[in-house]
């Protein structure tokens, strides 16, 4: 990269972190009028927060944020951006931010569908036989910056968000199915490979975490062994099965509580567990503190 591409690329991150900060300019999280599209700031580091990343792009403006994923540590920063191909339990936390530079960020919902038509029509390499994970950090290169900062800049004139969105939104998946976090992509979407099957084996979760977990007919729908699923699991979501839906199980109470009022019997039930003193076990050792407790700490915060 020469000089002027890298000039060039650090323009293009200042004028977004310089739109992103002009639309949010408290700390939040702000849906736009751009379907899928989020912007996000904070103006002070953050503790680590458990949350649930969908199939999406996010993307640092300014400041950098850390997410683990079961035991790997993905930091990413400025001119950075952290792909998402299925739905994963992390834990994430803002590392650097501050009242005159706080955290920018935005995230772009990807649409599985889009991706899978381009990936058909695109004269791309073949998908090598490899292990990745279904979480990816890649740079940002000055096309796909453009591309993303014309679409913030849509905001601006919100007549033209029908018939442009979806271009540029098609633009953007092109360049990320050409780019680093190609292969990712592509492999997710191959006919029949493992992590295709995988995949749907995780959506199958998310629909029904409640119900009781039989990994040998989960196994059997994707075609394979329970152990080498086992195997393919844990490498594309850094977690066990069981795992994976002990925590959308769990952070689904704690939604239910937050949100909705639920005592902890109540929530626990309603996602799927039978002994009360297990749900509080396993709530207490993912969140650090038992449901109520947990809860009213979340309502003073």
């Amino acid at each position: 990269m020469n000089l002027h591409t890298e000039s060039a690329g650090a323009a293009t991150r200042a004028a977004l972190a310089d739109k992103v900060g002009h639309v949010v300019q408290q700390d939040g999280d702000c849906a736009t009028a751009v379907p899928g599209l989020t912007f996000h700031r904070r103006s002070t580091v953050t503790a680590p927060m458990h949350c649930l990343y969908g199939v999406g792009l996010g993307v640092v403006a300014q400041g950098a944020k850390q997410v683990m994923l079961g035991d790997e540590i993905f930091h990413y920063g400025a001119g950075q951006s952290l792909l998402t191909t299925v739905d994963l339990p992390v834990v994430s936390h803002i590392t650097q931010a501050s009242q005159a530079e706080p955290f920018l960020g935005m995230m772009l919902v990807l649409d599985g569908r889009l991706i899978m038509q381009l990936a058909a029509e695109m004269d791309l390499p073949p998908v090598k036989e490899y292990t990745y994970r279904a979480m990816s950090i890649g740079p940002l290169d000055e096309e796909l910056l453009a591309a993303l900062l014309r679409l913030v800049r849509l905001l601006d004139d919100p007549r033209l968000i029908p018939q442009l969105a979806p271009l540029i939104q098609q633009e953007i998946t092109v360049r990320l199915l050409a780019g680093p976090h190609g292969p990712t992509l592509r492999h997710l979407v191959s006919a029949g490979s493992p992590g295709q099957q995988i995949a749907k084996a995780m959506a199958w979760l998310k629909q029904h975490f409640s119900q009781t977990l039989k990994v040998d007919e989960l196994a059997a729908s994707a075609h394979m062994s329970p152990s080498t699923f086992r195997q393919h699991f844990r490498a594309v979501a850094g977690m066990s099965p069981l795992q994976y839906q002990k925590q959308l199980r769990l952070q689904e109470a704690r939604l239910l509580m937050l949100n909705q009022s639920l005592d902890a019997g109540s929530a626990g039930v309603r996602v799927g567990y039978e002994s009360a003193s297990q749900f509080s076990r396993e709530y207490s050792r993912l969140f650090g503190a038992p449901p109520q407790r947990d809860i009213q700490r979340l309502r003073l915060a």
